[in-house]
């Protein structure tokens, strides 16, 4: 059954053409990944599929009843999200057909129609939408989307607008609708959130169609590839990895085709040529004719790619940098600790991934090994030799210059013919390169900093989310670049396909901690799920170097040491609570426990009470408290958890 139907759909802005007779349905059930370059449709063809945009040409056709979604660029501003209480009541709202039913529900009980054959009907459908466990699965999607229960009482309006964007697909995830569309819906999250919506999707029985830049996440959430590029969609089975090996093999079999065609061209002219120098005018008019039917050989529209090739710096040091008891932070407007790295060092040729939660100190920790930003104590040591080139995460800072090609000349020296070459690499090309660099687009920027950072002569790559704008063509070249030759690269990055294929060990950020981790990144989130932190392998860590002093730079290899100034004032330490205090917390906490899990308990078996059952306001009731008891249970359970990890008996 199909949910959507697109025929013959064409849209122009200007005279630009977007899209020209595009025809593509949606069946129920289906999950369809769109890619293509950056500007090429996609966010256009979402959103006339649910009619916030109409076509200049063909027709849209919905199924009668269908419930379409759209989580857009734009939905941290939808104000029913934003008129919200509580971030609980955000989500919430997305189940609009649940409330409505469960209003219905206590209106009957309170009226006196509990035995109506209506209510019977509508007790039917809220038991099938799963209505009572309404409130835990807020929760629960509020809690995998990165918002702690702590902070799922406050208002919508408080938050930033990745923060709101969150909250929207919380409650998109929620609605539950027969078609779901999102675009590029893992901005803003981070790695826990990402596995936790792919785990949501996943489990989802409705059609889905996604726009999304994240490779490894189309791998695991979508069936279906539709490829928006050259003003039409392509369709293509499976995956993003299938539909990449399908791609290059059609690529091959063109190149193939071109070139048996033009050597049958070149053959026909041959022999027309000899049939008239031998006057045999029939056989000559016969393969003139035989040419005519070739069809002519058009050079095939590839998938545009980033050249990338960067200057050489010499292999540079051993070790190129080293960190001793550095605590990277800031200090205005006041000191403020983000993380330490107790003794961690960058070896030659190594590219390592930065990982962690969003705000664990990621981009910290590189402005600092960049010399952006001093340390608060400790030593950043970056030994003589070492050629860095730095690319920030927000592309605006540091493009000199009015236009592309000012920009590139003002970072790197280059004649006018060779900076113009070296920019249609980079996709820009003829009138490109004239654009001013205020009015380029997020991919266009990136893609400009990138082709300055190819003309640098680095031997040490400080890269923090590369990716960011860049479509999967752009990305996959990226790749390419990162592994050609022995340079020795830094990388924070969210792109998991792009870690798993640079990176063959990690650097992670977490809990105040930067720690090694020998492996790349499935190992690694393996071990994550078995138990694996940052604060247990730093301690294994320290507890192994206990009583050795810190190690220095190796010996012959001068070091720039950038350490904090001796007036520089430490982030003050929490308190630590007094051996009393500690267990009195303790017996607390376990109190908490005992009680949640007995209130649990009697909640659950007031869930099989046949009078509970049978009436939708007490069932309505228990099932909320449930959720809140089970809540504060989990919350008990972690603060538990922190004081065995600290010790606290």
């Amino acid at each position: 059954m199909s949910l959507l139907t697109l025929t013959g759909i064409g849209r122009e802005i200007g005279a630009v053409t977007i899209l020209s007779d595009v025809s593509v349905s949606v069946a129920a059930g289906e999950r369809i990944g769109l890619v293509g370059p950056n500007g090429a449709g996609k966010t256009t063809l979402l959103r006339m599929m649910v009619g916030r945009e109409e076509p200049d040409g063909g027709k849209v056709e919905r199924a009668r009843g269908v419930r379409i979604e759209v989580l857009a660029q734009e939905s941290s501003h939808d104000p029913k999200l934003l008129e919200a209480a509580t971030l609980t009541e955000a989500v919430r709202g997305g189940a609009e057909e649940i409330t409505r039913i469960a209003a219905e529900l206590h209106a009957a009980e309170i009226g006196g129609g509990a035995a109506s054959p209506e209510y019977a009907a509508a007790r039917q459908r809220f038991d099938a939408l799963e209505g009572y466990t309404i409130d835990d699965r807020v929760a629960s999607a509020l809690r995998g989307l990165g918002f702690p229960t702590a902070r799922h009482s406050e208002s919508p309006k408080l938050l930033s607008g990745g923060e709101q964007t969150r909250v929207a697909l919380a409650r998109l995830v929620i609605a539950d609708p027969d078609l779901l569309l999102l675009d590029e819906p893992t901005n803003h999250l981070d790695v826990e959130a990402i596995e936790w919506l792919e785990g949501a999707l996943r489990a989802r029985r409705g059609a889905l169609v996604v726009a999304s830049h994240d490779r490894a996440f189309l791998d695991t959430v979508v069936d279906r590839v539709w490829e928006v590029r050259n003003h039409t969609v392509t369709r293509f089975r499976g995956n993003y990895s299938a539909y990449s090996q399908q791609r290059e093999a059609k690529e091959e079999d063109a190149d193939r085709d071109a070139e048996r065609r033009t050597k049958e061209i070149a053959r026909e002219k041959e022999l027309i040529q000899t049939y008239r120098s031998h006057r045999k005018y029939g056989k000559m008019h016969e393969h003139e004719a035989r040419l005519a039917a070739i069809e002519p050989v058009v050079a095939p529209k590839r998938r545009a790619a980033l050249a990338i090739s960067a200057a050489g710096a010499g292999r540079g040091p051993a070790e190129p940098v080293r960190l001793v008891e550095a605590v990277v932070g800031y200090r205005e407007p006041a000191p403020r600790t983000i993380a330490t790295a107790r003794s961690i060092a960058l070896r030659r040729g190594e590219r390592i991934g930065i990982v962690g939660p969003n705000g664990a100190g990621k981009t910290t920790l590189l402005k600092s090994i960049a010399g952006i930003l001093p340390p608060l104590s400790g030593e950043i040591q970056v030994a003589a030799g070492v050629v860095p080139g730095y690319l920030a995460q927000v592309r605006a800072a540091g493009l000199h210059g009015t236009t592309v090609i000012e920009a590139l000349r003002a970072a790197v020296p280059v004649e006018l013919g060779e900076a113009r070459a070296h920019l249609a690499r980079f996709l820009f090309r003829g009138s490109d390169v004239d654009k001013q660099v205020a009015v380029l687009s997020g991919g266009e920027r990136s893609r400009l900093e990138l082709a300055i950072l190819g003309l640098l002569p680095s031997n040490l790559l400080l890269l923090d989310e590369p990716t960011n704008h860049l479509d999967v063509d752009a990305c996959e070249s990226l790749e390419r670049f990162l592994l050609d030759g022995e340079r020795t690269v830094l990388l924070v990055s969210h792109d998991r396909r792009l870690l798993e294929r640079i990176c063959t060990e990690l650097w992670i950020v977490s809990d105040g901690r930067v720690v090694r981790f020998d492996g790349g990144w499935r190992a690694w989130r393996a071990a994550v799920a078995n138990g694996w932190t940052a604060a247990d392998a730093d301690d294994v860590a320290t507890a192994g170097r206990s009583g050795a002093r810190a190690p220095k730079a190796a010996a012959g290899t001068p070091a720039v040491v950038k350490p904090v100034a001796k007036k520089a004032v430490a982030a003050a330490p929490v308190a630590k609570l007094s051996k009393e205090q500690a267990r009195r917390r303790r017996a607390a906490v376990e109190a908490d426990l005992e009680r949640y899990g007995l209130k649990k308990s009697q909640l659950e078996l007031a869930l099989l009470d046949p009078q509970v059952l049978a009436s939708y306001t007490d069932l309505a009731r228990v099932s909320s408290e449930l959720a809140d008891v089970a809540a504060a249970l989990l919350a008990a359970e972690e603060a538990w958890l922190e004081l065995e990890g600290e010790g606290v008996k």
